[in-house]
């Protein structure tokens, strides 16, 4: 469905599971987690079908960005993650969802932060996922030349310095597939917008750093990350960790897994995910 978060703006929203159950003669309500995805540019299909089993214990609501996926193509002038943060909170207060348990995976971490930075006291509980706060080129670019060897750093190199169709190309060529350390099957076509992807790499994630921004953290923060990402690195993980306050943070590195940890180790992930939820 399609919802309108304010005048002219429509996001594509997905849900599943029950908002609230039966429970001893009385209607309990659940938990909500609300799913930020990666990109930018993509949809929200990398959560599927993983975050499926989540719906027994909270209702699960997707979406696609602003300008992403299925929802409303909007101007260049609101590609930002001030915009895209806020959107977080705008499409709670349309749905009537308070205290939502936040999920970021990737460019949704950056998201994530900069919407715990704005909006510290909204979420119950947030979730950085595989993300980073700056660009840390360097790091990406030690990680793909152990994984892929020289063709996979200059790849990478060309594509964070110059992101455009071409550099995009030799990326997903001699990138992508060392994002994670076991075969991913693609299970279906994602949404792809590659002009918001090159828009941000180009413009805002040059110069970003989002540490500053979480030390006014007010609610439990897990992140985790793979020992095996090589475009978020483990010690991209370990900084924001540092960021946040010592008594709200829970850092985990999960060993053998890339980018995603439900990708490669989807029952450390379920057990890890479901134990910070009801904790």
């Amino acid at each position: 469905m399609r919802i309108e978060i304010e005048p002219g703006v429509k996001l594509f929203v997905d849900v599943e599971g029950l908002g609230w159950v039966p429970e001893a003669g009385q209607l309990r309500q659940r938990p909500t987690l609300l799913l930020l995805h990666g990109g930018p540019g993509f949809d929200h299909g990398g959560f599927r079908p993983f975050f499926s089993r989540f719906t027994d214990i909270a209702q699960v609501v997707y979406y696609d960005h602003r300008s992403q996926g299925r929802s409303d193509d909007r101007p260049r002038s609101e590609w930002t993650l001030d915009t895209w943060a806020d959107d977080v909170v705008r499409l709670c207060e349309r749905l009537g969802i308070e205290r939502p348990i936040v999920v970021g995976q990737s460019f949704g971490g950056f998201v994530a932060q900069r919407y715990l930075a704005r909006h510290p006291g909204h979420p119950a509980k947030v979730v950085l996922s595989s993300t980073s706060h700056h660009t840390g080129l360097p790091r990406k670019l030690a990680a793909f030349a152990r994984l892929g060897g020289a063709q996979a750093e200059a790849a990478a190199r060309a594509f964070w310095l110059q992101p455009g169709s071409d550099t995009w190309a030799d990326y997903e060529v001699h990138c992508r597939h060392l994002y994670n350390t076991t075969p991913q099957r693609k299970l279906f076509e994602t949404q792809f917008r590659p002009d918001v992807l090159f828009h941000f790499v180009a413009g805002e994630k040059q110069a970003m750093d989002l540490r500053a921004g979480l030390a006014g953290v007010r609610c439990p923060v897990l992140v985790l990350v793979g020992e095996e990402d090589p475009v978020t690195p483990p010690q991209d993980a370990e900084e924001i960790a540092a960021a946040l306050p010592p008594d709200c943070v829970q850092f985990v590195r999960l060993p053998k897994v890339g980018h995603g940890a439900w990708r490669d180790d989807p029952a450390a992930a379920e057990a890890l995910l479901r134990g910070f939820f009801a904790a």
